[in-house]
């Protein structure tokens, strides 16, 4: 089994209540890799999507945190803080070294196979790739690989 860090934005997107296509697709698209591919994989999150998720900003907080409370929790080490803020010096992730730095970070310390998420601009980007394995390989760690859920399917889809 992989293990498989569940990021805010594909949690946002099962409770999403936007009704544009777009939205609509990942919500569609994420629950059907919660229902199918969930049981398949080691699904882990962390404290920082709690604390994303919990923000008293986001609409469906309720709804989000309750559909991960039963998803075991990486920690928030005191390593996991001092890679996310290498992730961040080395321009491989935005500043600061929360959110998106601490997603990966996180992920890389505690050796997670796969990210799970919508955010192609800052996680799930093809540019970033490259730059990202050099700096885990530099740490001695292993890089995730970031992905959509119509990427991370066991079986060809139906």
């Amino acid at each position: 089994m992989a293990r498989v860090y569940l990021e805010t934005s594909f949690v946002s997107a099962c409770v999403t209540e936007r009704s544009d296509l777009g939205n609509q697709f990942r919500q569609e698209e994420s629950l059907k890799w919660w229902q199918r591919e969930m049981s398949k994989h080691e699904v882990v999150t962390s404290e920082e999507v709690v604390r994303e998720l919990g923000n008293p900003g986001h609409r469906t907080r309720v709804q989000a945190l309750a559909m991960i409370e039963p998803i075991p929790r990486l920690a928030i080490a005191p390593e996991v803080t001092r890679f996310a803020d290498l992730l961040v010096a080395e321009r491989v992730m935005p500043g600061p070294s929360t959110g998106d730095a601490l997603h990966v970070a996180c992920a890389a310390i505690h050796r997670v196979e796969f990210i799970l998420t919508w955010n192609v601009r800052h996680l799930a980007n093809a540019n970033k790739v490259r730059h990202l394995a050099v700096v885990c390989a530099r740490a001695g760690l292993a890089s995730p690989i970031i992905v959509p859920p119509i990427q991370l399917w066991q079986e060809p889809r139906r």
